[in-house]
């Protein structure tokens, strides 16, 4: 696969967006809730390229929110193949992605991206890249399952998500019950 010429990944959520600033981004995919108004720390980047996408962090749908779709997941990839096109026009880049806390949609992205890139590696491979990037992650199941089917990873994707979630939950204990709170126990069971 041709490279997407990114010398640089970096996760983080909103309230680290301003630290970012002097890290000459050159690409940043923004995941935020559909009702957030405009995120004004852009303002203070380097010219970017920047790509919105806006749906919620819910792992089942929910009246009056937006769940992640398959249309969601493909617009990440797509994002990532328009990276790939820019390649021969720059030397490196800086590719951030981010969410509300830089957790769960953002690390789901990301992990597509690079699933997406090294399309021969192996699974876990990808989620110790993904936990060395940002090692809190915890990706949204939903997401990580569309991007599986669009990456034709056969389940691959899936299965090592649940050995990702149960490296989390020694690595943060806290996350059972943070998961539980946030209706997310079905991704805590995966686990096993």
């Amino acid at each position: 696969m041709q490279p997407i010429a990114i010398s640089t990944l970096t996760i983080c959520g909103i309230e680290e967006l301003p630290a970012q600033s002097a890290r000459k981004v050159s690409h940043v995919l923004s995941l935020l809730d559909p009702d957030l108004p405009e995120l004004e720390s852009f303002v203070a980047y380097e010219a970017h390229e920047r790509t919105t996408l806006r749906f919620h962090d819910i792992i089942t749908p929910q009246e009056g929110r937006v769940h992640p779709t398959e249309a969601h997941v493909d617009e990440i990839l797509d994002f990532g193949a328009k990276l790939r096109e820019s390649a021969l026009k720059r030397q490196e880049g800086h590719l951030l992605v981010h969410c509300h806390m830089g957790i769960s949609r953002s690390t789901a992205a990301m992990l597509s991206l690079i699933a997406q890139v090294h399309a021969d590696e192996g699974e876990d491979v990808l989620f110790a890249r993904l936990r060395a990037i940002r090692p809190q992650a915890w990706p949204n199941s939903v997401m990580i399952g569309f991007a599986d089917q669009a990456l034709k990873r056969d389940g691959r994707l899936t299965d090592a998500l649940r050995r990702h979630y149960a490296h989390q939950l020694v690595a943060q204990p806290r996350y059972r019950q943070w998961m539980a709170d946030l209706g997310r126990s079905a991704e805590v069971e995966m686990a096993g």
